[in-house]
């Protein structure tokens, strides 16, 4: 994760341009879960190890950070 953006694995295949919302969790110690709910869009989709089983399942997803909103538990 950066200013900019995030790298994560997926086992959904996306298309570049796609509009995203995912969740990351900056502290998972109750009673102070922090997420931050982030808009973007995906820029790039590679398949990591090519010719592996498991590249057939999984992607590399890179997606722009361009909203978000800190939600607290």
């Amino acid at each position: 994760m950066s200013s900019a953006g995030v790298l994560f694995a997926s086992d959904t295949r996306l298309e570049v341009g796609e509009p995203l919302e995912y969740v990351v969790t900056l502290s998972n110690q109750a009673p102070n879960t922090i997420h931050l709910r982030c808009l973007g869009k995906v820029t790039r989709l590679d398949t990591p190890n090519k010719g592996s089983e498991e590249s057939a399942r999984s992607f590399e997803v890179a997606a722009t950070l361009e909203r978000y909103e800190f939600i607290r538990s």
